[in-house]
């Protein structure tokens, strides 16, 4: 056998390894839109963002929490929907994605902590595992890759059958893109609302 494919995506946020597609029907245009009269909270140097950083809603929820360091995105950004369910937690290195990755289900629970959907490890912006699940809380699939390579797939359907290696590896494929465009509009959400550094004099 050749090597593994190489993973290719496209030109958008840095890649998450599962499907938020279930998310993102779920959370839709009142969840992830945009939303004009956001409140931001955060400070400076050199006017390039530095320190913690939050966004509010007009009510006051947190949509975004996280912080910077000389402009570039450090340490865990929390999501919230519209709604303030905990939607996701990315953690950031020098602007890069690195450690665990978290994704919740963005229907409110009845009570308790929102249901996950998934965890990814990520290394130096590039995903090493990653494991989903269903809603009801079973397993839904489990990825391995390698400098880019997927190299281990295991996948069950919603009825609980276990997928074929084809079906799993091509699985993966859809997740990615569905990963892709959905932290792309979380992301949005910062990249479209920085401290106004311009206003404080470009010093924290």
């Amino acid at each position: 056998m050749g090597a593994p494919p190489r993973l290719t995506r496209p030109a958008v946020a840095p890649a998450l390894g599962l499907s938020a597609a279930l998310l993102l029907a779920a959370s839709g245009p009142s969840a992830l839109g945009a939303q004009a009269n956001y409140t931001v909270s955060g400070n400076c140097r050199d006017a390039r963002p530095h320190g913690a950083y939050e966004v509010h809603m007009p009510d006051g929820r947190l949509r975004v929490a996280g912080a910077f360091n000389q402009g570039k995105r450090i340490g865990t950004f929390l999501f919230w929907s519209a709604t303030g369910v905990r939607l996701a937690l990315l953690p950031f290195d020098d602007d890069a994605m690195n450690g665990t990755v978290a994704l919740w289900y963005a229907a409110a629970p009845a009570k308790g902590e929102p249901l996950r959907k998934l965890e990814a490890t990520y290394i130096g912006g590039r995903p090493a595992n990653a494991r989903s699940w269903y809603p009801d809380g079973r397993l839904r699939a489990e990825f391995r890759y390698d400098n880019d390579a997927l190299v281990e797939a295991r996948a069950w359907n919603a009825k609980g059958g276990t997928m074929s290696d084809a079906e799993a590896r091509s699985l993966a494929a859809r997740d990615l893109l569905a990963d892709e465009k959905f932290y792309d509009t979380l992301l949005a959400i910062v990249r479209d609302n920085p401290p106004a550094c311009a206003t404080q004099g470009g010093k924290s």
